[in-house]
């Protein structure tokens, strides 16, 4: 009874936090997440066919399940999630895909339809106990292949020059590799009462850096952030993604066919302008102390500066057309630093700042940009003074 108690737990504990990942793939969608959905996926499948052997007794159905999601679905999509997590090379990801495909397909039918031996007991069952020597052999490559993705997510982060964010995306990373060799260990092993346990420990340690993932580092926290949302759990991210990273491969594509077209701007009515006198310079100093200012310096990806020039492009035209509170927002280039742009903004008041943040094309800008940006730094600003020609806001924001 114990077993089937702890059977049971593991398998509402894996269902649970499958739930939690789905909700963190809809709340901030990626590569990386949709991976770790999918691994949470099978072991919440493989821990409910073990949940059934364990009452029931093992056969051969269940004994399958119970097998792929844990030795084989489970510990496979971790580590690809982590490499779509960790790597910035479009090359190492689509590598790291044509694997995937590969030790899906051919594992997943070897285990499907190959001789099982079906002398079971309620614990969770060994693998090597009952599998011949060709599974046994195809699933020892699969996690071969596990360890080489998990190492390379990890050179991924290293080899990034934003050192500010290593830590997050590498305890992230430590506890995929954890779930991934908790998996890997009682899926081969079974370890009797004490696999449970442990494969709540997988489960938990998913979850963990699920989590993690999408809590905003230093460089992304503008990306989605709601400022009306209280919700603890999605407090902002893949690191800037993909941040994780979120991905967009294709940097000619057209900014606008990835918007939503059903998503309206959020507009309010404009503000009438503070009458200021000739002889009397107060209501402007009390406008001036409203104005919010920030500086967001990007450090680009070598050879996608095109990119991201069209998205910013895109960007700055649809701020100027519908946002009427904004009252400057330009992306310059830096001559002595081709790979760094810098986006200046000025807004009329804090709420001003806030909608801005919250409007669909500002939420796109940051998900398309994500995967042509290195490093992001951002500098906020109290305006105190200023004085400007009368036609510069009419050349940077053309209404």
């Amino acid at each position: 009874m114990v077993t089937v108690g702890l059977a049971f737990t593991s398998a509402l504990v894996a269902w649970s936090a499958t739930a939690a990942l789905a909700a963190y793939a809809q709340r901030r969608p990626s590569i990386a997440r949709v991976g770790w959905l999918v691994a949470a996926l099978g072991l919440a499948v493989g821990l409910s066919a073990a949940v059934l052997g364990a009452i029931l007794d093992f056969g051969a159905l269940t004994f399958r399940l119970y097998q792929i999601g844990v030795s084989l679905l489970g510990p496979l999509y971790m580590a690809w999630g982590a490499v779509e997590y960790g790597a910035r090379s479009p090359r190492g990801r689509f590598t790291s895909r044509l694997f995937l495909s590969a030790f899906t397909i051919v594992p997943l039918v070897v285990l499907s339809v190959d001789r099982v031996r079906t002398q079971f007991e309620r614990s969770y069952p060994a693998f090597a106990d009952h599998y011949d020597i060709i599974p046994r052999g195809v699933v020892g490559a699969t996690h071969l292949l596990v360890l080489v993705l998990l190492v390379c997510a990890v050179v991924g982060v290293l080899r990034r020059p934003d050192r500010g964010d290593r830590v997050p995306d590498l305890t992230a990373l430590g506890l995929v590799a954890l779930a991934a060799v908790l998996s890997v260990l009682v899926g081969r092993t079974g370890l009797g009462a004490l696999g449970p346990l442990l494969m709540l420990g997988a489960v938990a340690a998913l979850w963990g850096a699920s989590a993690l993932a999408v809590r905003p580092h230093r460089r992304d926290r503008f990306e989605d952030e709601d400022p009306y949302d209280d919700e603890d759990p999605y407090d902002g991210g893949d690191s800037y993604d993909e941040g994780p990273y979120d991905d967009y491969d294709d940097a000619d594509e057209p900014f606008e066919s990835h918007a939503e077209p059903q998503e309206e701007p959020v507009r309010r009515r404009r503000r009438s302008p503070v009458p200021v006198d000739d002889h009397q310079d107060a209501p402007l100093s009390r406008q001036q102390s409203r104005l919010r200012g920030v500086i967001t310096i990007y450090t680009l990806t070598e050879g996608r500066e095109h990119g991201f020039d069209q998205i910013a492009d895109a960007v700055v035209e649809q701020v100027a057309h519908q946002e009427p509170d904004t009252l400057l927002f330009a992306c310059h280039t830096v001559p002595n630093a081709p790979l760094q742009r810098i986006v200046y903004a000025i807004y009329r008041d804090e709420l001003a700042r806030e909608e801005h943040e919250r409007q669909p094309h500002t939420l796109e800008f940051a998900r398309l940009s994500a995967a042509h940006v290195v490093a992001t730094n951002v500098i906020e600003l109290s305006l105190s003074g200023a004085s400007a020609s009368d036609g510069l806001a009419a050349m940077l924001m053309p209404r």
